[in-house]
């Protein structure tokens, strides 16, 4: 396997360094000629260690590049199954419980995974985890394809978590390894970015594959990605990890993965059943015994998986927690964003998806340039500044009515994708800066933690909001207590009523499909008005949810988020 080129002892312009905390040295060392001693040295070394960390990788760009490409495969994964589930359910003959593990299994185990993956990584090597995870991503993305159960596609999608586990956190730090701490803000700006086209792009993908081939095509698509991911990293990419080895944390990664899965277990569940249903409460009474017990051990543990003293430092903890919240506010807009664009709108999926690009341009300008703006005003204005556009974007959205049009939709979206775009990658950037570069991997899994935790948290807590207010708004809605009346008086026993009720009730997507196979138009006119102004009445519920989690991320930052992300002596690496 080819190495990846690297700096060489003498190039122009490149001083070779084993440590960022000799960097200063070094450059003095070049001012008066590098020793034969230090030369000899150098030359020693491994090929991934011969560029300065303060210069960064001679081809930082191009693996920026392919680090954006292997995120967006993961991401995207997430959201153009949404597409193709209503097809997946007639061809398997999935019921609702299976459908919820086709969503949610990737998920589940992708989240368990994370901190355990970025902890390898560092022992081990990143680039050897991403080529771990991308190769398991790829042969579980086969299996998926051609499930003929829904237990084999349940299993592919959470072999599928598993490769997602590895990559994710890889690809942040990796970038973290090969960008100087001048550079860092705007290459994770751009890996953000991607993170945000992955999501609106997925239904836009889906839509089109589901179009023209069979449902299978939107996981056989991530296999070319996968194999250009393995090919181009074994050529480009550096490998790096901590330079001294610690024990594996066996008893921490264990706990972490029990603790996290029981967490989203019970997020998923709840959202589904009920928050007070005893398989919800234990798997969060499990979840919180497990993570407590993860942080004694951590915090007395001589090999810590993840060193509690980071959350000493604010920039870790207002990061994380900051993004944490974005992501809940997001995932929440999308979930009900979607539907509304497709079940009230009237849009197709592909022409949903068509209907996001305007949020991933706007995602793309935005994050890149939230680096520009942090050098100018500081990372904690530039989130304030970015979440406040979010929250501006989402009260708005709760003026959306059942006759809106599209081109009232669009400029909030625009703001919404503006807002998230200036807020992830400084809020991002203040994480990473907050850790040793030996730590990378654990800090970059972190930081991918507290997305998946916040839009998991998003999508059941908003989702929750959304369906009681749907439920308790039709079954009092004036043309819907009318229908029942009259289905009353004609005769209709109490079960069919009932019946009747409980399928409208059940989803807006489920309520539309039974008012087209009723014969009688002012039924079906009946239903469909009820189902979509209930509907509207429940997103606005669950955007106002959305809404107080980015008021909660706005105080976060105001009140504990540093003005700059970078440590005073990371600040006196770069004027060095």
């Amino acid at each position: 396997m080819a190495r990846a080129p690297a700096f060489q002892a003498g190039d122009a312009g490149s001083i070779p360094v084993t440590r960022s905390h000799h960097a200063y040295h070094l450059h003095m060392a070049r001012d008066e000629n590098l020793s034969d001693e230090i030369e000899d040295i150098i030359d020693e070394l491994p090929s991934h260690h011969k560029f300065d960390p303060l210069v960064g990788h001679p081809q930082r760009n191009g693996i920026l590049a392919v680090m954006c490409l292997s995120l967006v495969v993961i991401v995207l994964d997430n959201s153009i199954l949404n597409v193709a589930i209503p097809t997946i359910s007639q061809t398997l003959k999935a019921s609702d419980q299976q459908l919820l593990w086709i969503i949610d299994a990737y998920t589940l185990v992708f989240a368990g995974l994370l901190l355990t993956a970025g902890t390898l990584g560092d022992r081990f090597g990143r680039r050897l985890l991403l080529q771990v995870g991308l190769g398991i991503f790829g042969l579980a993305s086969l299996i998926a394809a051609f499930a003929d159960t829904p237990l084999q596609l349940i299993i592919g999608r959470g072999l599928m978590g598993i490769g997602g586990a590895a990559i994710m956190p890889s690809t942040l730090s990796i970038i973290t390894n090969v960008f100087p701490p001048k550079e860092r803000t705007r290459a994770i700006g751009i890996w953000a970015a991607f993170a945000g086209i992955g999501v609106a792009i997925g239904p836009l993908t889906g839509g089109f594959l589901i179009e023209h081939f069979w449902w299978g095509s939107v996981f056989l698509v991530n296999i070319p990605v996968v194999i250009f991911g393995i090919g181009i990293n074994a050529i480009m990419v550096p490998e790096s990890k901590a330079e001294k080895a610690e024990k594996i944390d066996f008893v921490g990664a264990g706990l972490s993965i029990v603790g996290l899965s029981s967490l989203l277990y019970g997020i998923i569940i709840g959202s589904v059943k009920n928050f007070t249903d005893s398989d919800v409460l234990g798997a969060f009474t499990l979840a919180a015994i497990t993570l407590v017990v993860f942080f004694i051990w951590e915090s007395k543990s001589d090999h810590p998986m993840l060193q509690i003293r980071f959350f000493k430092d604010k920039r870790f903890s207002a990061g994380a927690l900051s993004i944490t919240l974005v992501f809940f506010a997001m995932f929440g807009m999308s979930f009900l964003l979607t539907q509304y664009l497709q079940s009230v709108l009237g849009f197709t999926p592909l022409q949903s998806g068509v209907r996001f690009i305007p949020f991933a341009a706007s995602m793309i300008v935005a994050a890149p340039l939230s680096a520009k703006l942090s050098v100018k005003i500081g990372t904690k204005f530039t989130v304030v500044a970015g979440l406040t556009l979010v929250l501006i974007a989402l009260l708005s959205m709760t003026t959306l009515q059942v006759d809106d049009t599209y081109s009232h939709v669009v400029w909030m979206m625009i703001l919404m994708a503006g807002g998230m775009g200036l807020t992830m990658a400084p809020a991002t950037s203040s994480v990473m800066n907050s850790v040793p570069r030996e730590k990378a991997g654990v800090g970059s899994a972190m930081n991918d933690t507290t997305r998946m935790v916040g839009g998991a948290l998003g999508l059941a807590i908003s989702g929750s909001v959304f369906s009681t207010v749907y439920r308790n708004k039709l079954k009092d809605f004036p043309e819907i207590k009318e229908l029942f009346s009259n289905m009353k008086a004609s005769g209709v026993s109490s079960a069919e009523r009932q019946e009747l009720l409980a399928g409208i009730s059940d989803s807006l997507g489920k309520a539309l499909g039974i008012a087209q196979t009723s014969p009688d138009q002012t039924t079906q006119n009946s239903i469909i008005h009820g189902a979509q102004s209930s509907f509207v009445h429940g997103m606005h519920a669950g955007l106002y949810m959305s809404a107080a989690a980015t008021v909660i991320a706005i105080i976060v930052a105001i009140l504990w988020l540093p003005t700059h992300s970078m440590s005073e002596d990371q600040a006196a690496g770069i004027a060095h």
